[in-house]
């Protein structure tokens, strides 16, 4: 049964209290916003504030951005159509190893129709098997639809990139609270405090933010502890390679010595705060592998459950949440590194038109109403992938199944359009293409659409150059950048206008209505 998660109240009054009496060293710069956590999410969304010309402090509890566990292989995340669009039009993409050796034909090995694309619930989907002329909006020159990369690869990227934009991150500062009135919010970090226009907590799935703030976390409990390993074996022949369903779990050996274990213990030893040892370790992996298999050392281990929670509210006042603090589940399938970055791409371009006094009425809100519905459908594909792994027959029974059904050609390619989030759209209305992510048009000038989303301005593409859509674009005070000129291939538009985000906020397929696009643009721009 769901349980609720309530944040202690007595330990927010504490906090309110902690701000009245403290004895500190104060900062008297008053930033635009302040985020609470430099991991991927947070260091993201920093640089599109900068990027719009906000001032931005980042606090990180962490002295160093280091971890074994960002390191190869536990550090890899799998990138969706959505993250590598976002990359792309940052100006971002090019700097990942793994695009760069997508570029170099002469290191990109072939390596069949067969190759693995993805998974759902360790069932593999295979890229032979896709359909993407389904995706009609997936137009030739368009960035890759997946990518492999390292957590620790990403956040150097996003750190350089946020330097270089003039964003202070200070390491080694823990929030320990927070304090809010109508117009700023005071940060606590132990005996020093800072001050800022807005707060936006990125610290994870124990967010200190999300606590503070009065945030409800809803969801569901979990149904085993995962174990993430790395480990020396004195009888490697006695585990399979790859994954392995048993009557009492799953192990997967993806490369001698780095094993992951599920143990449908209902998440009881994650929970329990007990140490990871190497005996706890080796009676796990025995008992789910059913061998006598012998540990002979422990260099690396971590636990994680599939508890699903998300936040009911994304904002409190001045405080927002994003990426695991808003959201958390089972790490299956690469999901919430997505989300979360999706997350700050929605929010960044929305929060500094806020702060420059440019954003038309409601459009904060739109972040909740926009993102919490995909957070909901992210955290439902987990649970589904968490019910017909279960080491049971009726679950066993749905995961043949599903088997069956993704080794069709229909099949693999809807699950890789879930995976990938190829389908991934907002409800805008006015045309079929509205809430999607815009094409990456190519101009007759050999010119992207990616290209011209560098500086983070709204786009009019007008590929008919009609005088009036130019004014149009004029009155929006530099926010949206007018584009005429025909485009090698159009879909059939006349003209799109585009949000900062990447996201088609009105389009066209005849000659355009001025009165729907001015209608249209007033809902994203003043």
């Amino acid at each position: 049964m769901s349980r609720l998660y309530k944040p202690d109240t007595g330990v927010i009054r504490n906090f309110v209290f902690q701000y009245s009496i403290m004895k500190s060293t104060q900062n008297n710069s008053i930033y635009d916003v302040i985020i609470s956590g430099a991991g991927p999410v947070g260091l993201f969304l920093a640089c599109e504030l900068a990027l719009a010309k906000c001032s931005v402090l980042i606090l990180e509890k962490a002295d160093d951005s280091h971890s074994p566990l960002k390191q190869l292989p536990f550090g890899i995340r799998g990138l969706s159509a959505p993250t590598i669009e976002a990359l792309y039009r940052r100006d971002l993409l090019k700097e990942l190893e793994i695009y760069k050796r997508l570029k170099n034909p002469h290191q990109n090995a072939k390596q069949g129709p067969r190759r693995q694309a993805g998974h759902f619930a360790g069932i593999p989907f295979h890229e032979g098997d896709i359909d993407t002329s389904k995706w009609k909006c997936r137009l030739p020159g368009s960035p890759p639809t997946s990518l492999i990369s390292e957590m620790q690869e990403l956040e150097k990227i996003f750190a350089r990139r946020a330097e270089a934009l003039g964003v202070e991150i200070r390491r080694g500062f823990a929030i320990t609270g927070f304090h809010q009135n109508d117009v700023e919010v005071t940060v606590l970090s132990g005996d020093r405090s800072f001050k800022s226009k807005w707060l936006v907590g990125c610290d994870g799935a124990r967010s200190v933010v999300r606590k503070a703030g009065g945030f409800e976390f809803a969801g569901t409990e979990p149904e085993f502890t995962g174990y993430t390993t790395q480990i020396d074996i004195a009888d490697p022949e006695k585990l399979k390679a790859g994954r392995t369903v048993t009557p009492a779990g799953m192990y997967l050996q993806s490369q001698p010595g780095y094993v992951v274990i599920q143990d449908f213990d209902g998440g009881a030893f994650h929970d329990s705060g007990k140490p990871i040892t190497l005996e706890h370790v080796q009676e796990v992996l025995r008992r789910v592998s059913n061998t006598d298999v012998t540990i002979s050392a422990l260099h690396i281990a971590t636990t994680w459950t599939d508890r699903a929670r998300q936040a009911i509210a994304y904002r409190n006042g001045l405080v927002f949440l994003a990426g695991d603090a808003a959201h958390i589940h089972a790490p299956l399938g690469g999901q919430g590194l997505n989300l979360g970055l999706g997350d700050a791409m929605n929010l960044g371009w929305k929060l500094a038109a806020t702060i420059h006094n440019k954003a038309p009425e409601g459009l904060l809100d739109s972040y909740y109403t926009e993102r919490y519905p995909l957070g909901i459908q992210v955290l439902d594909w987990s649970r589904a992938q968490v019910a017909i792994m279960k080491p049971e027959p009726a679950a066993q029974a749905l995961y043949a199944i599903v088997r069956d059904l993704i080794n069709t050609r229909d099949g693999a390619t809807y699950f890789a359009g879930r995976v990938w989030g190829v389908n991934t759209q907002y409800d805008l209305g006015n045309h079929p293409l509205a809430g999607r992510s815009v094409p990456n048009f190519e101009l007759e000038d050999g010119t992207t659409i990616g290209e011209l989303m560098h500086n983070g301005l709204g786009i009019l593409l007008d590929f008919d150059a009609n005088a009036s859509l130019e004014n149009l674009a004029n009155d929006f005070g530099g926010q949206v950048k007018y584009v005429p000129g025909r485009a090698k291939e159009q879909l059939g538009l006349s003209a799109v206008l585009v949000r900062p985000d990447g996201i088609i906020a009105w389009a066209s397929d005849s000659e355009p209505d001025r009165g729907e696009l001015q209608k249209a643009a007033d809902c994203w721009f003043v």
